[in-house]
């Protein structure tokens, strides 16, 4: 699954880059069982979203609720602990498009949100607002907090992560960005680049984030699948290490710190566990044969799994059905 080459061939043909999608009607779907005994509980039963929602991102709280973003409908639903689904985030909230990266930080009770205007690749979306956002919101009652522009015409927000400081990390995979928000700012800052961080030809460049065991910064590239430590110290960032996988990643997507490593997708169908030794990364594959996922989030010892799709609606298989669509349980490794 080539996630985003499309955006690229249409940026180079000197179009624009848009974002929008609405999970409004998304919210309204859930076609699996009640889960009465809450999602944490109900490790065997996939959770079934909306029709053609296209998914792109999903994360959690500590109490099993979780988040997901629309690539192609905008705003962001919600599936509480027993099962049910709402539109948390209303498709356009705040001036939002199509939605990314979604972040639920407890600590500081805000939803974290990447939007982007995907009209370029022939995305619909609610809206008309141009440029690449971070979006903030409250996680208790989805109140818009804050609103964020990444500095570059073509940049794209794709995830996020948050560090012991509670400062934010987005990246950017159409420019070598990656980008803080500490708290309290009123900015995005650029706070670290490098040319092995920019795309590749006919690739797409940063995309996973996360924050290890260790206290430094890890972020994946898309294509080529590779993955990066950025050190950090006294919240500056430090030497940027090109890590060596035990085995080729192909199409490196998100990125979510776990135990002591991380949990890695793999958009050609892998949930990957990750552990990082000196410069070397050792790739444990949990779950093959996944239907393009792009992101997964942890929630006990279960990982909750988005199938994306996404060439579905800019790739290849763009006139074709994409079937349902569904929030995978994983059993975790201990």
């Amino acid at each position: 699954m080539k996630k985003y080459d499309n955006a690229l061939r249409s940026r180079r043909q000197g179009e624009t880059l848009t974002t929008g999608r609405t999970l409004g009607a998304a919210a309204a779907i859930l076609a699996s069982s009640v889960f009465s005994t809450g999602l944490a509980q109900a490790q065997s039963a996939a959770v079934t979203l909306p029709e053609k929602s296209f998914p792109e991102s999903v994360s959690s709280t500590s109490d099993g609720a979780l988040y997901v973003g629309s690539f192609n409908h905008g705003g962001v639903t919600r599936v509480t602990p027993t099962g049910k689904v709402d539109a948390f985030i209303s498709p356009g909230a705040s001036g939002s498009r199509s939605t990314l990266g979604v972040l639920a930080d407890e600590r500081s009770g805000t939803l974290y949100v990447c939007s982007n205007d995907l009209s370029g690749m022939g995305v619909p979306s609610p809206g008309s607002g141009k440029g690449a956002f971070l979006k903030t919101f409250d996680l208790r009652t989805g109140a818009p907090k804050g609103s964020f522009a990444l500095k570059d015409d073509k940049s794209f927000c794709n995830d996020i992560a948050i560090g012991s400081d509670g400062t934010a990390y987005i990246s950017d995979s159409f420019a070598p960005y990656v980008y803080s928000l500490k708290s309290g700012a009123t900015a995005l800052e650029v706070w670290a680049t490098d040319p092995a961080l920019a795309p590749a030809k006919d690739g797409v460049g940063l995309d996973g984030i996360a924050v290890g065991s260790d206290g430094n910064l890890y972020v994946t590239t898309f294509i080529p699948g590779k993955l990066f430590r950025i050190a950090v110290k006294d919240g500056k960032a430090g030497a940027i290490t090109e890590l060596k996988p035990s085995s080729t990643l192909d199409h490196a997507d998100a990125l979510r710190a776990f135990g002591n490593g991380f949990l890695l997708i793999e958009g050609a169908g892998r949930l990957d566990k990750i552990t990082v030794s000196g410069d070397a990364a050792q790739v444990e594959v949990i779950k093959d044969g996944l239907a393009e996922p792009v992101s997964v989030t942890q929630v006990g010892d279960t990982g909750w799994v988005a199938e994306g799709k996404l060439s579905y609606v800019i790739g290849e298989n763009k006139s074709k059905d994409p079937g349902p669509f569904t929030l995978k349980p994983i059993a975790l490794p201990k």
